[in-house]
């Protein structure tokens, strides 16, 4: 028996899993997004699709599942991993620094729309006051998987939606909270005690001994460890919050707030970016498979009306409250289309009342069906949004400010970039310096130096550190292969972007210009025109004429180098063509 269940949850895993990297190649070249692609092959392979089939044909039994039951390990890992991401993207500095539209706006946008819907499911009949606002608050939240891969964090749209996600996303806490203990006084006491107790535990661990952990994965500059580290700390907080009845999503949910206090959470999303990726499309999958046609055939009127009904009063309250706070009309209307649809909590929120007695399984596979339409129109509606924006005012496409605008970046903080960040501070220039060594990094931040730990090697340096706002990006590795690779990565991606980068000599100094750096400096050359300034300023010529042909030489050798670039570019252009 055991050995059958192993055979077929591994059989499982396998469509799924083969599903997954079918969809991602295919849309991707279709220039489709592929959430709409993930939803489609579930129902597709699922139960209500060539599942159903599978009696009849037994080779269908190979590349499909026809039982919903067997689906819902998958969708639990999935949706754990995409709390854990949602973890690493709030942190408790962030949102205190956003507190005012986090716990203003987005409270406001919760409780409205909460209120509005499960107003209308009071009167019209549908439901009792309880399961009526437990149900209104869950459509009330909006997809942070789909919604923030579509807009950013960057244009004023990105920014609005990511503050009131992230209120959303915190409320799940309290709502599985209620719900798990909803069976009465005593047990929500004994429920509320044991998560607060639970989670000053997991806080106090994270607070001491994260930062040593990933300090230790660090030094050895192994990935394997840091995701090892990263994984046992979710599944560790995961069981904590479950044993005390809060769920072992508010547990993944904790375990990404964690990480993102260390100093440790950029390389963290690296490396489980891949990870967080898989487990959205297979989160997607299964809302596919949740899609029952039958069901859909069957009530279908029921079922739009429900859906457009839930749409409009989102995007209406949305845009109205934008309106309040004074957003750009363009900004209110793309923002009220884009996060109109429920969310993928809206499920766990179904799954929490229905296994708490405050939902009939009818309802709540009714509003699974509504919500799995509504996640599948997500893109279409932040294409809508988008094109409604630029045709109310076209002037809105002006991107709003990330945290790297206007800032250089410095990467590698040994003696070079040091004195860099110490005269960029002595003329009030705003910098951020990376460096993958975490003693260093540890030493530095302790003198007061704002420096980050990252590997600028691994990953794509480009939106990890967000250069394409940046002012200025200057390379002081001692890698010269790094260095050339890394200006050739940013000018292709930044081509207004100032590269100043550190070369060993003219000829290393040249292959930078030809990588697209704007400035290459030798230490070789600057080495000796400052030994040249001293001796002739020692020997008693005058500073000025000595300051004046020092810089007249350095031109000149700069112009010799980049010279020397281009022409060897050009037989290397007549190979290519």
């Amino acid at each position: 028996m055991a050995g059958d269940l192993g055979g077929q949850g591994l059989h499982d895993a396998l469509v799924i899993l083969g599903a997954a990297g079918v969809v991602i190649p295919a849309f991707a070249r279709l220039r489709i997004s592929p959430v709409i692609g993930f939803i489609l092959v579930g129902v597709a392979i699922g139960p209500a699709g060539l599942g159903s089939l599978a009696n009849g044909h037994p080779w269908l039994e190979t590349i499909t599942i026809d039982d919903r039951g067997r689906i819902e390990p998958f969708a639990e890992i999935g949706i754990l991993m995409l709390l854990f991401g949602i973890g690493l993207e709030l942190s408790f500095r962030r949102l205190w620094a956003m507190r005012g539209r986090v716990f203003g706006l987005g409270g406001l946008q919760m409780l409205a729309t909460g209120l509005v819907l499960s107003c209308g499911l009071m009167l019209i009949g549908a439901l009792e006051p309880l399961p009526a606002a437990i149900l209104g608050l869950a459509l009330a939240m909006s997809s942070t998987a789909i919604v923030m891969p579509l807009t950013g964090t960057v244009s004023a749209t990105g920014q609005v939606a990511f503050a009131i996600l992230l209120l959303q996303d915190l409320s799940l806490i309290p709502l599985l909270l209620v719900l798990d203990a909803k069976s009465g006084t005593g047990a929500l006491l004994t429920v509320l005690v044991g998560g607060l107790a639970v989670i000053a535990g997991l806080l106090l661990v994270g607070r001491f001994l994260l930062p040593r952990l990933f300090a230790q994965a660090a030094r050895t500059k192994s990935p394997e460890l840091f995701l090892a580290i990263s994984l046992l700390v979710v599944m560790l907080a995961s069981i904590a919050t479950g044993s005390v009845g809060l769920g072992a999503a508010a547990g993944a949910l904790i375990a990404g707030l964690l990480i993102a206090e260390t100093d440790y959470h950029a390389e963290v999303e690296v490396i489980t970016a891949p990870l967080r990726g898989l487990a959205l499309g297979i989160f997607l999958i299964t809302v596919g498979m949740r899609l029952d046609l039958g069901a859909l055939y069957a009530a279908w009127p029921q079922l739009l009306a429900a859906t457009a009904a839930v749409l409009l009063i989102k995007a209406a309250v949305i845009f109205s409250l934008l309106r309040f706070h004074r957003s750009r009309l363009a900004t209110a209307v793309e923002t009220g289309l884009l996060m109109a649809s429920p969310s993928e909590l809206t499920l766990i929120v179904l799954s929490g009342a229905f296994a708490a007695g405050v939902l009939s399984a009818s309802t709540a596979a009714f509003w699974t069906l509504v919500t799995a339409l509504g996640l599948t129109l997500t893109p279409l509606l932040a294409a809508l949004g988008r094109r409604m924006a630029r045709r109310v005012d076209p002037q809105s496409l002006a991107s709003g400010v990330s945290d790297t605008s206007g800032v250089t970046l410095i990467f590698g903080f040994g003696r070079v970039g040091r004195i860099i960040a110490d005269m960029m501070a002595e003329h009030g220039r705003p910098y951020v310096a990376v460096d993958g060594d975490i003693d260093c990094v540890a030493a530095a931040r302790e003198q007061g130096y704002k420096v980050i730990f990252g590997d600028v090697a691994r990953g794509d340096a480009v939106e990890r550190f967000g250069l394409s706002e940046a002012a200025a990006v200057v390379l002081t590795m001692d890698d010269p292969v790094l260095t050339v690779r890394l200006s050739k990565d940013i000018r292709v991606a930044c081509p207004e972007l100032s590269i100043v980068a550190r070369a060993r000599d003219g000829a290393h100094a040249a292959q930078l210009y030809r990588a697209g750096a704007t400035d290459a400096v030798p230490e070789t050359m600057e080495g000796s025109l400052q030994m040249s300034e001293a001796i002739l300023v020692d020997i008693g010529v005058a500073m000025g004429p000595v300051i004046a042909s020092i810089h007249e030489k350095r031109s000149q050798l700069r112009a010799q180098i980049r010279e020397a670039g281009e022409l060897a570019e050009e037989p290397a252009l007549g190979r290519r063509r």
